[in-house]
């Protein structure tokens, strides 16, 4: 498997990943979101990154800009979504898919990465819960899943210095893309 930032080529393939993924209910919508995205100009710079085996498309992963109401100046994102095909989830693509594009972020000067998920499964990869450490999601998180609004620090020293709201991209900035 090789892990490598998507083209305007592979937009087909990875967006019939995000419908396989997610279902048929929420898989159009998550797909419909994912093409917005790539061409929505406040998500940029963006990271997109397709996972490939054997000449087949079989995991995507999508990080946007974002930023933090109380500092401009650090570099944020936002992890959203992340999409394995169906017959290939639990077998690790989606955490290679993570690790290379924290790494890739953090080389590029990204300090924080957020994400709206699964709170089982991303603190496996480092992210911690991120309204008790000050941040608050672009729209409110309901208490009994709080816990999905994580973090994950790049850099030491943001976590505990900054807090604030978390402003994203025009296109994800809807109430409907805030529930867990």
């Amino acid at each position: 498997m090789i892990i490598r930032e998507s083209t305007e080529s592979d937009l087909s393939e990875l967006l019939e990943i995000e419908r396989l993924a997610f279902g048929i209910d929420e898989g159009p919508v998550i797909a419909d979101l994912v093409n917005g995205l790539l061409s929505d100009p406040t998500a940029k710079p963006l990271l997109s990154l397709i996972a490939v085996n054997d000449d087949r498309v079989i995991g995507h992963i999508l990080f946007t800009k974002a930023r933090i109401t109380s500092d401009k100046s650090i570099a944020v994102s936002i992890l959203a979504p992340l999409a394995v095909v169906p017959d290939l989830q639990r077998q690790g693509v989606g955490g290679k898919l993570i690790a290379e594009g924290l790494k890739l972020l953090s080389e590029s000067g990204v300090k924080l990465v957020f994400v709206l998920g699964h709170p089982d499964y991303y603190p496996r990869h480092g992210f911690k819960t991120a309204g008790s450490l000050g941040f608050e999601a672009p729209y409110p998180i309901p208490e009994n899943v709080a816990g999905a609004w994580m973090v994950q620090e790049l850099s030491p020293g943001f976590i505990g210095s900054i807090s604030g709201k978390v402003l994203c991209a025009d296109l994800l900035d809807q109430p409907e893309h805030w529930s867990e």
